[in-house]
């Protein structure tokens, strides 16, 4: 077999600088041939040798035959967002080979199946053909399974090449499997076969190499719809409705797990949970407002072209005052757009969810422990404030894998706001479902089932007084109105605040949300060394206070980064200050794709010069 084709550039290989913990690897594979356990196991490993990762799968949108890519981004420093250069190539698809290839950077590393054959075209990389179909045909796999196992032949070469520890790649598999040991031994077998051949006919010319420090240890690897599930269950969610739609099928799959292992009653082993999947987004969120109106913390999952489908009853939720929690992991749209690319775009459209004068309050998670935090949080502000509470997330958060420190779970009671019992019912003087008697507008409930002869009231989307009796009379839709607008202005308090960094005698500052958020963090610290100090908000929800106002006040300049078209966050800002709007500018781009810090660097600067 043969080992490393040799470049003219091998010698200035070998005496090139080591690059350590500090490079992205790029698996170019295909879709539904199994590569996701391979790469999982690979980024795993990495991660228990204590070295940050992050990892992106870059997927379409059929069930199998099309091209998909994963990154693996180390990063000793801690940096997670997309890298825009991959430094090692493992080319697992011929029809993507040319491009992947010649995308590669100088001086870095290709990893192929020696059957191919391919032209060693470029003398500023190193080759490294891999025997994929040999190992795995000398060994005992079953004929249905060859085409999966075969990934694990390029873990185990580069396992040999860049110093992987194997008693790492063996717990990833072992966890990844659940300890089954056939699936285990069999993956592992191959896995211990390429590394012994690797070991034997490879000689290393390549600066990339994987060295064991102490930088994850406590953490966890999660990816952000299991976060959301999890933290939905601690929050007491009782009814889940969902229509499966891309990207956030797996949300509601785990939640079920999880209340699946949570809640059953001890005593008759009956669950004490509900998932339902309806027969359409419509029917989900329908579900979702009778179960709201009746006392349960209900949920649902989905993204644009469900929330598209939801309009109305969102609106009926927000008018009948209804407490929900809806989950929307953006994807890019217009229309069906790209299913399996990530975008945030739905920013606008939800804020205003429905006809007439409608503004609905939105959590902004930026990371896998404020997935899991929202997921319980939403619950208790549905309640407070009683209305939907839309969670925006995206694919790029809710299907990749991400680094965290333990979550940090809910140590109060759960908070359901203004609910009123028969006891509670004998001290009111007054009491009318939508009378404001504190001044935040919000006003008080009761549930159904409720013994009290003064509990009952009708839950109207229609115009109404503050009793809740149907009314077409001017002055009750005007006060309800204004009511409405003074919830709004209590929610603008009580939801998850602003992250704020300000940097004394910075002109210019950032504001961000969601996962734009690496990119930022990141970005920020490449244009200090270039002498640029910034400052930087990062908003966590909707709707604005007098934090973002203040931060735009302080400095010249503020840039918004998002990633969607329009530059929707910026346009929000321009309508919520119009004032401050002359120092409110957009930085957005979307391609379907997380965005880097090389773009925005690049991006700044032109806007700056």
């Amino acid at each position: 077999m043969s080992g490393a084709q040799a470049s003219p550039l091998d010698s200035m290989m070998v005496e090139r600088k080591p690059v350590i913990n500090d490079f992205q690897i790029m698996i170019a594979t295909v879709n539904g041939s199994g590569s996701q356990t391979a790469n999982t196991v690979l980024m795993r490993s990495i991660f228990r040798m204590g070295v940050p990762v992050n990892g992106k799968n870059i997927f379409p949108s059929n069930i199998q035959g099309l091209p998909t890519w994963f990154t693996i981004r180390l990063s000793s420093d801690g940096y997670i967002a997309r890298h825009e250069d991959y430094h090692v190539l493992v080319a697992m698809n011929q029809q993507t080979a040319a491009d992947d290839i010649a995308n590669l950077v100088p001086g870095g590393a290709c990893y192929y199946p020696e059957e191919w054959k391919i032209a060693h075209d470029r003398a500023d990389i190193t080759y490294y053909p891999m025997p994929v179909k040999a190992l795995v045909s000398s060994m005992d796999i079953p004929s249905s399974l060859t085409s999966y196992v075969s990934n694990m032949v390029y873990v185990g070469v580069l396992a040999t090449m860049l110093h992987i520890d194997l008693d790492d790649i063996a717990f990833s598999i072992d966890y990844h499997f659940d300890g089954k040991a056939k699936p285990v031994n069999m993956n592992m077998s191959v896995v211990r076969a390429a590394y012994d051949w690797a070991q034997d006919n490879l000689a290393k010319s390549d600066p990339y190499s994987v060295e064991r420090i102490n930088k994850t240890e406590g953490m966890l690897l999660l990816d952000g719809n299991s976060a959301a599930a999890m933290g939905a269950v601690f929050g007491g969610v009782s009814v889940i409705a969902w229509y499966p739609i891309t990207p956030s099928t797996s949300l509601v799959d785990s939640a079920r797990e999880y209340l699946s292992q949570l809640r059953t009653d001890p005593e008759t082993g009956q669950s004490t949970y509900a998932v339902i999947q309806a027969e359409d987004e419509i029917g989900a969120i329908g579900m979702l407002v009778g179960a709201g109106w009746a006392g349960a913390r209900a949920m649902t999952a989905t993204s644009g072209p469900g929330i598209s489908l939801m309009t109305e009853f969102a609106g009926l939720a927000y008018y009948a005052e209804v407490p929900c929690v809806i989950w929307d992991v953006q994807r890019m749209g217009p229309s069906t757009g790209l299913p399996t690319r990530t975008s945030q775009g739905d920013v606008l459209s939800i804020y205003f969810l429905g006809h007439g004068d409608t503004k609905h309050v939105i959590l902004l998670p930026s990371s896998i422990s404020e997935a899991f935090e929202f997921g319980w949080k939403a619950f208790d502000l549905a309640d407070r404030l009683q209305t939907p509470i839309f969670v925006l997330s995206d694919l790029d958060l809710g299907m990749n894998l991400w680094m965290s420190k333990p979550f940090e779970y809910p140590e109060t009671p759960l908070d359901r706001g203004k609910v009123l019992d028969a006891e509670a019912l004998d001290q009111l003087e007054q009491w009318g479902r939508y009378m404001d008697l504190d001044g935040d507008g919000i006003g008080y409930r009761t549930l159904p089932g409720l013994h009290h002869p003064r509990g009952a009231f009708f839950a109207r989307g229609t115009g109404h007084n503050a009793r809740a009796v149907y009314s077409e009379r001017p002055d009750d839709w005007m006060e309800n109105m204004a009511r409405l607008n003074r919830k709004f202005d209590t929610a603008r308090q009580i939801v998850p605040q602003p992250v704020i960094e300000t940097v004394s005698g910075a002109e210019v500052g950032f504001i961000a949300y969601g996962t734009t958020d690496p990119c930022v963090v990141e970005a920020r610290d490449r244009l200090a060394d270039q002498g640029l100090e910034t400052s930087y908000l990062r908003l966590r929800a909707l709707p604005l206070n007098h934090m973002t106002r203040e931060f735009i006040e302080q400095h010249d300049r503020v840039y918004v980064v998002e990633n969607n078209t329009d530059g929707q966050m910026a346009k929000l800002l321009h309508m919520e200050y119009p004032d401050l709007a002359p120092r409110i500018l957009s930085l957005a781009y979307s391609d379907g794709l997380p965005l880097t810090a090389s773009w925005l660097v690049a991006a700044f600067l032109e806007q700056e010069r």
